[in-house]
């Protein structure tokens, strides 16, 4: 299994990577939405994307939209981890086309549970 983390916070980006691992995925990451489209085009698909909300160049809900537009992608699992908590926040993640949304901060169970509910791991 691969996963593609966004973030534009080095620390966010190896702690979810750390979990990730544990977890049995490869992982690759990039700072903002525009360089994660380009990794997207690539790298090998990965079979969940792990996106921040507030990044400078493109933000995690442009980018969510772009890759939803995209039918190259769909399918493509994306879970939204920010630290946008108001519910109309996550009201537009999800319309925007986000599987899942966990707030930021969280615990590795918190993850793991997200991952399951969307069906990357068992």
């Amino acid at each position: 299994m691969r996963a593609l983390i966004v973030d534009d916070s080095r620390p966010i980006r190896r702690i979810e990577g750390d979990i990730l691992a544990e977890l049995g995925f490869d992982t690759f990451d990039a700072c903002h939405g525009k360089q994660a489209l380009e990794k997207l085009q690539t790298e090998p698909r990965p079979d969940v994307i792990l996106v921040d909300w507030n990044m400078p160049e493109m933000d995690g809900l442009e980018f969510i939209k772009a890759v939803r537009r995209d039918a190259r992608y769909s399918g493509m699992v994306i879970l939204m981890v920010t630290t946008e908590t108001e519910p109309n926040q996550m009201l537009r993640a999800l319309s925007a086309g986000a599987d899942e949304y966990l707030m930021k901060p969280f615990v590795k169970d918190g993850l793991v549970e997200k991952l399951r509910l969307v069906g990357v791991v068992d």
